[in-house]
């Protein structure tokens, strides 16, 4: 890694950013007052001009400032849809969740109206793309973030909520979503959907650090 491309965070931290690096600090001033990239000008002109992003920051630091060690991450999205004024939900869910969706919808639905598309929707099967597939079987589908986004857009949602989506589906679905997205939950089937477990882990941490390419 190239020492030019890390931020000299116990230094002025001024000059040229090419590739961001805050991992790397070890102070991180920027809890405090410090600009280390010299941007702070640039970002408060992005909120001014863009007040649908800046409504988005506002009820977002409300919740947090509310209910901040307080409420579960499923009340949290209440509170914020409720802020952002989005009276209609979608939900986007993995077909391995469909038992979670089912009551994830059946609560929000006491609140708020709700549309909700299952990955497979469209049945596409994924010799249409020459896909591998995960089980040898005649037909298997592949997943449709496409869809899924498109129609939740059409039913004109306010705010759409993944749930359970593929690495890499999940990426497709915030691209295509007309409406701004949060997460309710991560897939990772080998750590009952907590990724981050393994870097509690040591072993699989040693793992990870050793290449998943080696």
């Amino acid at each position: 890694m190239s020492s030019k491309n890390v931020i000299p965070m116990s230094h002025s931290g001024e000059g040229n950013v090419t590739s961001p690096q805050c991992d790397l600090c070890e102070h991180f001033r920027c809890t405090r007052a410090k600009d280390c990239y010299g941007q702070r000008k640039d970002r408060l002109n992005d909120y001014r001009s863009q007040p649908e992003l800046l409504k988005l920051v506002e009820a977002a630091a409300k919740v947090e400032a509310q209910y901040y060690g307080k409420a579960t991450r499923i009340e949290e999205i209440l509170h914020f849809a409720d802020e952002i004024g989005a009276s209609h939900l979608g939900v986007a869910f993995c077909v391995g969740f469909k038992e979670e969706a089912r009551l994830f919808c059946e609560l929000m639905r006491r609140h708020f109206e709700v549309s909700s598309v299952c990955c497979k929707n469209c049945a596409i099967p994924k010799k249409t793309f020459s896909m591998p597939h995960v089980r040898p079987v005649k037909r298997e589908n592949m997943c449709n973030p496409v869809g899924q986004a498109e129609l939740l857009n059409q039913a004109g949602t306010g705010l759409n909520i993944v749930m359970g989506l593929c690495v890499g589906h999940d990426s497709v679905f915030f691209k295509k979503s007309n409406a701004p997205v949060t997460v309710v939950a991560v897939k990772d089937r080998v750590l009952a959907h907590n990724p981050i477990g393994a870097l509690y882990s040591p072993y699989l941490l040693r793992r990870l650090r050793e290449g998943p390419f080696s």
